[in-house]
């Protein structure tokens, strides 16, 4: 069941899991995430102030920054409530607000406490919660808007994923229900299937693509990237759960 004590838990994990719950006295200052993937406007903004912070004036990179740092805070909050409760919440994009951050991943906030999914699928929960409801229409802008290609933004999705169980796995080590078993079931399912390759033992993700993060100044290749070269690493772009960019 989802509580208050359980949104402190998902919270508690580190910054990508970070969400708010109930009424906020800032609220005017959000809007639904369905307006960031439907209004052109709101998403060139976000994408523009994106490549400030990170000092490039490239367009498609700071997209592909924004696409996976938004897919590694609905992964990563979507994940950890399932993990912890056995139960999918609701992410829906009507109902999980945002508002962009000084530094760091974007805000979220659930008005109300999100309903859950608890039937025998979880994976399937979790993949039309996050795969459905939320990339489908963000890829779709990214696609529209900015030029990046399906494989980069399936590879964005994967390692926003990946990057969530690792956290995950880590942290929260005794969680009753492993984080691993069900991203193995949702990378089984397209279009996650085609983006990379999981290794099981030792734990390793490689991606069959890249997210153009090596393209700023002073960077390199992430260690799952499929350009990836020994000595050439960079803990890559917002949607390494570890850091605090």
């Amino acid at each position: 069941m989802m509580t208050t004590d359980t949104i402190a838990q998902i919270s508690a994990i580190g910054p990508y899991f970070k969400v708010s719950c109930g009424p906020r006295t800032d609220a005017a200052d959000f809007s639904p995430l369905a307006d960031l993937y439907g209004e052109q406007t709101a998403l060139e903004a976000y994408v523009t102030a994106v490549g400030k912070r990170l000092g490039t004036d490239q367009q498609r990179v700071a997209a592909s920054t924004l696409h996976i740092g938004t897919a590694a805070r609905l992964w990563s909050v979507a994940m950890a409530g399932t993990v912890l409760t056995g139960e999918v919440p609701d992410l829906a994009p009507e109902r999980l607000w945002w508002r962009a951050a000084a530094s760091g991943p974007i805000d979220l906030w659930l008005p109300e406490m999100p309903a859950v999914s608890c039937g025998d699928d979880v994976p399937d929960a979790l993949y039309e919660s996050i795969v459905v409801r939320n990339l489908r229409p963000l890829d779709e802008a990214m696609r529209q808007h900015f030029g990046l290609s399906p494989k980069v933004l399936r590879g964005n999705a994967t390692s926003a994923l990946m990057g969530a169980v690792r956290t995950l796995t880590r942290c929260v080590p005794h969680a009753p229900h492993p984080p691993l078993p069900l991203a193995t079931a949702l990378l089984e399912r397209e279009p996650l299937a085609s983006a990379g390759t999981l290794i099981i033992d030792p734990l390793e993700y490689r991606r069959h693509n890249c997210c153009l993060y090596y393209r700023v100044l002073g960077s390199g290749y992430c260690d799952e990237c499929v350009l990836h070269r020994r000595g050439n690493s960079s803990p890559g772009p917002e949607h390494v759960n570890s850091t605090t960019t």
